[in-house]
């Protein structure tokens, strides 16, 4: 099966298939204490600074969440887009084990600094403070924001006090979109802590949490552990890590992934009936389409509703995608639309 449903529904790319080959050999320490994650924490260090603090998990959920457990208290805020990952499929997991959300509205997925005012204001005892801002890079509707539109809010945040963390489950696919490094998209944009994203972009499984202010990240590995992330065979996740940082395989897999959903979205456009709802940033394309021709072409290539009411649907390209399969798509979309 081959479908548009999400960039998790790939496979594992073959280089990270064969780090973890690699990293199988003889016996090492546990935890986190071997040389792979050395070498893993090496290369995040190159990417980023080498003042940082990178810790590994095994999921996304957990990524986002001990991020934002690690900076704020029971009795403060995380403010979200309404939209986000934190808010919509975390299960509660946020304000469950770390602190409130504020979820706000976004504008073509984004947060702007004028949106976040309102939540500054009559901060006594009876109201949770604000303390962080997190945003999704890539956006849930694909989207990118620009190195200056990340700029500001951080600028915002440091202005109230506040931490800016980045949900990077697509950092990759934004930093290719941009054409710039991960670092002038984060550090150099005055982020404060990264959830860097590997399952969506090619890896079976881990995430790492990157503290840009090291200082930040003194407690995490109690959090880590206490929340069960803790991985015993830590290499088998920083050897992932080693493949996509080496040669810069992150770029050339969220590259191409963008460049396929480019390529979809051109296909399909001026199909009758069928509507591209937001810019093709990355590697995700939003189209509203007549709701009878949903199912028809879901038979052949899943995908997901984002919008079930206006039948607005999510087409997710992947590190995999091939140019076949637009083409196919794109022709199935146009035959089916054409006949309703």
């Amino acid at each position: 099966m081959k479908s548009f449903a999400s960039d998790n529904y790939a496979g594992v790319h073959p280089a990270v298939l064969d780090a973890i080959g690699k990293a199988n050999v003889a016996h090492a320490r546990a935890y986190g204490y071997d040389e792979v994650t050395a070498e893993a924490e090496a290369l995040f260090k190159r990417e980023f600074d080498a003042s940082i603090a990178v810790h590994f998990v095994l999921i996304g959920t957990a990524a986002n969440v001990l991020s934002i457990k690690t900076l704020a208290t029971s009795y403060e805020a995380a403010i979200v887009s309404q939209d986000s990952h934190l808010n919509n499929d975390e299960c509660g997991a946020p304000e469950h084990l770390a602190c409130k959300l504020r979820p706000i509205p976004p504008t073509h997925g984004k947060l702007r600094p004028q949106d976040l005012e309102p939540c500054f204001i009559n901060l006594d005892e009876h109201r949770v403070r604000p303390k962080v801002i997190s945003i999704s890079q890539s956006t849930e509707w694909g989207t990118v924001y620009s190195i200056a539109e990340t700029r500001a809010l951080a600028d915002f945040a440091h202005k109230h006090g506040c931490y800016l963390h980045v949900d990077g489950a697509r950092i990759a696919n934004a930093a290719a979109s941009l054409n710039v490094s991960l670092r002038q998209l984060t550090v150099d944009a005055g982020v404060d802590v990264l959830s860097f994203g590997g399952t969506k972009n090619g890896m079976m499984c881990g995430e790492a949490v990157v503290f840009f202010d090291g200082a930040l990240a003194k407690d995490f590995k109690y959090i880590r552990k206490q929340n069960m992330q803790l991985a015993s065979k830590m290499r088998f996740i920083s050897a992932q890590f080693v493949a996509m940082l080496t040669n810069e395989l992150w770029r050339k897999n969220a590259a191409h992934a963008n460049a396929m959903a480019k390529m979809l979205a051109e296909s399909i456009r001026g199909v009758a009936r069928v509507k591209i709802i937001e810019s093709v940033d990355a590697n995700a394309l939003f189209v509203q389409l007549p709701p009878e021709c949903v199912e028809p072409l879901r038979e052949r290539f899943p995908f997901y509703l984002w919008k079930e009411r206006e039948s607005i649907a999510r087409w997710m390209t992947a590190f995999d995608t091939t140019p076949e399969e637009i083409r196919e798509f794109a022709a199935l979309v146009a035959k089916i639309c054409a006949a309703k």
